[in-house]
């Protein structure tokens, strides 16, 4: 069973893009020996930071130039990841990444000129995917009227997506991500929120433009991190009538039996880092989720008692998607086996990426030195991981 019939794409987001001429480096360096070892036609999904677009909307020819970059190399985009709006490479991101949040006019403004910029790289008759924050953190402080805010802009968004798609004919999509400690974080939230955004959208006469445009980003290791399960989610959502707009494909980490399993808990403790947040949770012998806001030595390797005494942990750390386990410890692969066919039993072609956005701080790469050919060859596997997962669905009975 085919999903989609756009090539496969994967995130740029795992390679520095901070200004266009990085952005342009990272396709001539990365991108372009990827797909000549992929052996198919690929997809680049852009990520390009606020500094990237204002460059490329203060000059009409800069997005010529890396349209033409992208032909260069046989390379197409459908799809933008905007989630990030700043330095998603620098020594501290942590929460940082939810900053603009939707509630802010920088989110909105950014977002439209991210539709704006992708509505000229796009092949011809070809739907576009812009992925973004999930509203905010829950770990900042948020105004009063913070989710009306939200509302609002999200839905001059899609006001503005519409005037492109009236223009142009050309149909952006924004997909909006669910991730933990988010204000959107669980299925149930993200039903909840549409259902309010939905009514906004009929209350204000925008009720169509917002069901064309906005949807949601599944990201498989997300929702796997959550202990969700993947299948009735992704059926929750569409029974809601919410399109899944883009699909994720990540995996998360999974610690079994962390009271007996201490080689894993010290190969765990081993994925601490500074950069990205790395949300962790824990299914208890009773089915209670705990959820700790960050992974750290301490709780790796002396976890508390109701942490230690689960069944298995789960951390929002995306590796390898080719990658059934990780020595002692093991992924969420059989999670995005779940998705993937879940997907594929929808009526309509989500954007499918991969997107594992952490090689540069594995605890493999403290190790060696992550060159550019380890990093492609890696990104390699896992596009051959991923093909073989999608060789393997079949119609559901």
């Amino acid at each position: 069973m085919t999903i989609s019939a756009l090539p496969l794409s994967y995130c740029t987001n795992v390679h520095p893009g901070r200004s266009l001429a990085e952005v342009a480096h990272g396709l001539d360096e990365y991108t372009a020996p990827l797909k000549s070892q992929f052996g198919q036609p690929l997809a680049a999904g852009l990520w390009l930071a606020q500094p990237v677009i204002a460059e490329l909307t203060a000059d009409p020819r800069a997005v010529v130039g890396l349209r033409d970059k992208l032909q260069t190399h046989d390379l197409t985009c459908h799809t933008l990841n905007a989630f990030p709006y700043g330095d998603f490479h620098s020594r501290r991101v942590k929460e940082n990444v939810y900053l603009p949040d939707w509630s802010q006019p920088e989110r909105r403004d950014y977002t439209i000129a991210c539709g704006q910029i992708l509505a000229e790289l796009l092949p011809p008759e070809t739907e576009g995917s812009i992925s973004t924050v999930p509203l905010g953190f829950k770990g900042f402080q948020h105004p009063e009227g913070f989710i009306e805010s939200c509302l609002d802009q999200l839905l001059q968004t899609a006001k503005q997506f519409d005037e492109i798609y009236s223009r142009t004919g050309t149909l952006i999509r924004l997909a909006i991500e669910p991730e933990p400690f988010c204000l959107l974080e669980t299925t149930a939230e993200t039903v909840a929120f549409f259902n309010q955004l939905w009514t906004r959208a009929d209350d204000t006469g925008l009720g169509e433009p917002a069901r064309r445009h906005l949807g949601v980003c599944y990201d498989v290791c997300h929702q796997a991190v959550e202990f969700e399960d993947v299948p009735r989610s992704i059926q929750a959502l569409d029974e809601a009538g919410i399109r899944i707009n883009k699909l994720h494909i990540s995996c998360a980490i999974q610690l079994d039996d962390p009271a007996e399993n201490e080689a894993g808990r010290r190969a765990l403790a081993a994925y601490v880092e500074p950069r990205y947040l790395h949300q962790t949770f824990a299914l208890t012998k009773t089915g209670q989720v705990l959820h700790q806001i960050d992974l750290t030595e301490d709780l790796a390797l002396e976890p508390p008692p109701p942490f230690r005494e689960a069944q298995r942990w789960r951390v929002h750390f995306h590796v390898p998607v080719d990658a059934e386990t990780l020595g002692p410890l093991r992924t969420t692969r059989q999670e995005l086996r779940h998705a993937l066919q879940s997907v594929a039993d929808l009526d309509y072609p989500p954007h499918l990426e991969v997107e594992t956005y952490t090689w540069e701080v594995l605890p493999e790469a403290a190790k060696t030195d992550t060159t550019q050919s380890s990093l492609v060859e890696g990104l390699t596997r896992e596009l051959l991981g991923t093909r073989e997962l999608l060789s393997e669905l079949q119609p559901a009975s």
